[in-house]
């Protein structure tokens, strides 16, 4: 009886592990960001491949800061780095290609973002070539969260991001 209850008491450890081991598998990518990506070509679409949102490097060691987004679409990386300048907030956005994640620096780069009032507005990036990325700055408005699609125009090719921060 006493070896009855020692292996009914064992199996359900067991047991309660593996669904513990389960459960923070299945949390950890439902994050508050919904970030997507595609990159479009003429009659072709891939959806992105990956998407993180963290403080730390990326696989590829190369994350610009805490608040970093990332959408990896196709060949190109795409980063937001949202940082909030008093009432306003600068949204910094790299664009990269290649395994070596060269900077794009030709692309006709615009965010359209809506407010949490669902005010819409499309917003101009512009290049920074010192630091090899796309940069525009968003003055005040309602606190709550953002939803910026993010396109550039890289040649014949459109590549798309999906981000978000709140301000």
């Amino acid at each position: 009886m006493r070896s009855l209850k020692l292996n009914f008491v064992l199996l359900a450890s067991v047991g309660l592990f593996f669904l513990g081991a389960c459960s923070n598998q299945a949390s950890e990518p439902s994050s508050s960001n919904t970030n997507s990506g595609t990159t479009e070509t003429a009659a072709k679409t891939d959806t992105a491949s990956k998407t993180e949102t963290s403080g730390e490097k990326s696989a590829h060691g190369d994350s610009h800061g805490k608040n970093a987004q990332v959408v990896e679409s196709g060949k190109y990386h795409l980063e937001m780095v949202p940082e909030k300048e008093g009432n306003a907030t600068h949204l910094d956005f790299y664009l990269q290609t290649g395994d070596k994640h060269e900077a794009v620096p030709n692309a006709k780069v615009t965010a359209d973002i809506q407010s949490p009032d669902g005010k819409q507005k499309t917003v101009p990036l512009t290049y920074d070539a010192s630091g090899k990325h796309y940069t525009a700055k968003l003055d005040g408005g309602a606190a709550g969260q953002y939803q910026v699609k993010i396109t550039a125009a890289v040649g014949s090719e459109t590549v798309n991001g999906r981000f978000n921060f709140n301000q």
